[in-house]
């Protein structure tokens, strides 16, 4: 029998026998490997809290859990000359721990804009070799005078002033007496502050919110967020939730209601959380009746159009108007505010509710905002409630503010054309892709409330999942940033020094977008399409929703509830996925091709002939000797020659044949049908070259140009985790043996996935050096890089 594949290491080929493989010895298998896998393949213990009765080790809330609440009453005023909000809020906290509060805690977010802030304090930069004034600027420039400034602070019921503490971007409010399980409190605070203009460098210290600003036209358009102050979270894992806001790490809020009066100038649009409760008193009698025809219509109506915002550019009116939103069970409020806004919406069936899909933007955003992003956020709506839960609230809101931020019911977005109407395509899909992610949070975590201060992985990761599906839902072929494993490898085979693991704090980590959205939601689709199947995992994740919707879910919860629900071991690809900062890099290090020995010495015979004759090439001296030896003794001396000189030692004698016939009267008939059989044996001989365990993958393609797949579970690491080896029976003859044809598992390195080897295709560019200037490495993005962040692109369009 030919070889397959050229030389092997281990011989040409293995003979099966009715007792066995006849096989050459394999490399004795070293001891420490087995702790090593069997640590790999450990259940989950320390790293996981113990279960009790406020979380179970299902991953189900327990039957003690419990959740504080906080409703709020708030009145707001926009100052549109000076860039300057005032506000007077009530809020009532309920307690519903079994703690007494002696004091509660708040979030005052605008302080990481003060001039003490400790986000400028700890920012790092850099001295490029070419810099702009206005980056060298913005590393001093504290001119603006940021942050909240608290007018007062009293007790609701008696109107007595509160104590109260500033800590940073936290304060702290002492009650008069302890307020205990089942009991709530009322306290009245008055703040102002700065709005931020968001183009200045000098103010990107990781606001989400501000102003912009339009020179051709002298006009703002307001994103209002994080903009009162909001209780923190009190729970049954961390106590209060009071790390300090420095930029990166997000919100971490309870639920309540909301009651907010905003008041703006007449001519102003006002989009919000909730929804709004005087339309009537706020609108013209047009844009109300637009609004009613939007309730039932199939695609997005125009309420406010671009005539009648180029209209309000010009015409500045001097009264003011107040918009009434109201929002129930949400854990935040946002609002944007305009006279530049046009504003479409529709009607979109969620379960049998009628959900209104809106977008508010300039006309500048036009014709790419109009033309897709109400559609967008529709689309959005319907997929994520497929995999999640039935999108819960009356409105989801789009807004155009060259940003990438959501809240409940409302989210503030990027992606304008150029000032004569064109874009690129990098914009078109940049712009639809942000918006998909910024509504798609209105599940994680606006619904399935995590702790984005501690784990921003828990609700930009789970996001950019669903945002990878929702995408590809969109269009065929859309071409998504993130999600299938090959987009990630990159990044993991980074130097160690600049990685973490996915379980690092949310500030402490070093390439946020590659990390907690990129390796995140990559490590779901892995679990979706090559460890759990679609079926299992889907039906798990809906479950996730569902135990956690409106409620305050941590790591362990989702990770014992994917288990829990699907019954799939998970805790070996939990462990290296989100605990370390391993990588996955399998080689095929070795193919044997064998075939049943027939015991027949006329066929077995002649194949040793052959295997013989084709083996290892002659040695170069023997070749030499052909030409530089003229004669040989023997051939001088033929009578030197005897019986050996001329015998055949692979031919089948008499005897030979005689022996088959008496060791076939020794087999059975499944012995007999295994020699007969025309079947095709293939010892495939794996080596792990990283410290990830993976499912292997690997697909024969045949000498008929057919081929065929076998999947088999990570476990076949679990005794030895470095080198394992399996054999597969065909019945053709392979061609080509691949590993992880689909780049399912993230493997860094794809040359040794191949037998026999196959270079992989690669191009260089030849480029003239070209000279660019980079500002200061540290400090907060500012918005654009935000977004792009999230939507997992850069002005190139490659991924961070």
């Amino acid at each position: 029998m030919n070889r397959l594949f050229g030389l092997f290491s281990k011989g040409l080929a293995v003979c099966l026998m009715a007792a066995g493989w006849n096989a050459s010895a394999q490399t004795p298998r070293k001891a420490d490997y087995v702790n090593r896998a069997a640590q790999k393949f450990a259940q989950l213990g320390t790293e996981l809290p113990t279960p009790n009765s406020f979380r179970t080790a299902s991953g189900a809330p327990g039957y003690n859990y419990w959740q504080q609440r906080a409703d709020y009453d708030i009145k707001v005023r926009l100052d549109d000359e000076k860039q300057r909000i005032s506000g007077d809020e009530v809020i009532t906290y309920f307690n519903n721990s079994p703690d007494p509060l002696t004091y509660l805690w708040l979030q005052l977010d605008q302080n990481i804009l003060d001039k003490e802030s400790d986000t400028y304090k700890t920012a790092t930069g850099k001295i490029e070799e070419r810099m702009s004034s206005s980056e060298l600027n913005a590393q001093f420039d504290r001119s603006f005078d940021g942050g909240h400034k608290i007018q007062y602070v009293r007790d609701a019921t008696t109107n007595r002033p509160l104590p109260y503490t500033i800590v940073k971007t936290m304060m702290r409010v002492e009650l008069p007496r302890p307020l205990r399980k089942g009991e709530n409190f009322k306290m009245a605070i008055g703040w102002n502050y700065n709005i931020n203009d968001r183009k200045n460098p000098a103010l990107r210290a990781g606001s989400r919110g501000g102003a912009d600003f339009f020179p051709e036209d002298g006009n703002w358009l307001y994103s209002i967020t994080q903009w009162f102050p909001r209780m923190a979270v009190y729970d049954d894992y961390n106590g209060w939730q009071h790390k300090q806001f420095l930029g990166q790490g997000e919100f971490t809020l309870p639920f309540g209601n909301y009651k907010v009066a905003i008041t703006v100038p007449a001519d102003h649009i006002v989009g919000a959380t909730g929804e709004c409760q005087n339309y009537a008193q706020v609108l013209t009698p047009e844009q109300l009746r637009r609004w009613e025809q939007a309730k039932t219509a199939k695609k997005p109506v125009v309420i406010a159009t671009q005539e009648e915002a180029i209209a309000r550019e010009k015409n500045r009116a001097t009264g003011t108007k107040t918009w009434v939103y109201y929002a129930q069970n949400v854990r935040d409020f946002a609002w944007t505010s305009s006279r530049k806004h046009i504003w479409d919406a529709m009607g979109v069936n969620i379960g049998g509710r009628t959900v209104m899909a809106m977008s508010y933007y300039p006309k500048e955003g036009n014709p790419l905002w109009g033309q897709y992003s109400t559609e967008v956020v529709a689309h959005t709506l319907r997929v994520y409630s497929k995999y999640t839960i039935d999108y819960p609230y009356p409105v989801a809101i789009s807004v155009d503010a060259e940003n990438g931020m959501e809240y409940p019911m409302i989210c503030f977005n990027y992606g304008r054309p150029e000032k004569d109407g064109t874009y690129s395509e990098r914009i078109k899909y940049g712009m639809i892709g942000v918006i998909i992610h910024e509504v798609g949070h209105n599940f994680f975590p606006m619904i399935i409330n995590s702790d984005e201060r501690q784990w921003t992985w828990m609700d930009e990761g789970l996001n950019t999942f669903v945002q990878y599906l929702t995408e590809q839902e969109w269009e065929r072929n859309y071409p998504s940033r993130r999600g299938p494993a090959r987009y990630i490898t990159d990044y993991m085979k980074a130097d160690p020094n600049t990685l973490e693991p996915i379980m690092t704090n949310s500030e402490s980590v070093q390439n946020l977008g590659a990390n907690a959205y990129g390796k995140a939601a990559t490590g779901l689709n892995i679990m979706r399409e090559t460890i759990m199947g679609r079926e299992l995992f889907d039906y798990a994740f809906k479950e996730y929703a569902r135990r956690w919707a409106f409620k305050h879910p941590t790591p362990a919860d989702f990770f014992r509830t994917m288990e829990d629900a699907s019954g799939i071991d998970l805790d070996w690809f939990i462990r290296g996925w989100f605990y370390t900062t391993d990588y996955c890099d399998i080689a095929i290090e070795n193919v044997i091709e064998a075939v049943p020995s027939t015991g027949n010495p006329e066929v077995e015979k002649p194949f040793a002939k052959a295997k013989a004759m084709g083996g290892e090439r002659e040695d170069i001296g023997i070749i030499r000797n052909r030409t530089d030896v003229k004669q040989t003794a023997t051939e001088a001396n033929p009578a030197l020659n005897d019986f050996y000189n001329t015998y055949d030692p692979f031919a089948a004698t008499k005897t030979d044949k005689e022996n088959y016939q008496r060791y076939l009267a020794t087999l059975g008939d499944e012995e007999k049908k295994m020699i007969e059989s025309k079947n095709f044996f293939y010892q495939i001989d794996f080596k792990n070259h990283g410290e990830l365990v993976m499912p292997v993958i690997v697909e024969f393609e045949f000498e008929d140009g057919t081929r065929e797949l076998h999947r088999i579970p990570a476990e076949i690491w679990r005794k030895n985790d470095k080198e394992v080896s399996k054999i597969f029976k065909t019945e053709k003859r392979v061609k080509q043996v691949y590993l992880d044809p689909y780049q399912e598992t993230a493997d860094i390195n794809m040359e040794n996935n191949f037998f026999p080897r196959k270079s992989q295709p690669s191009r260089f560019e030849i480029f003239k050096q070209r000279q660019m200037g980079r500002g200061a490495t540290g400090g907060a993005e500012n918005p654009m890089q935000r977004a792009r962040r999230e939507n997992g692109s850069t002005p190139n369009g490659g991924n961070e």
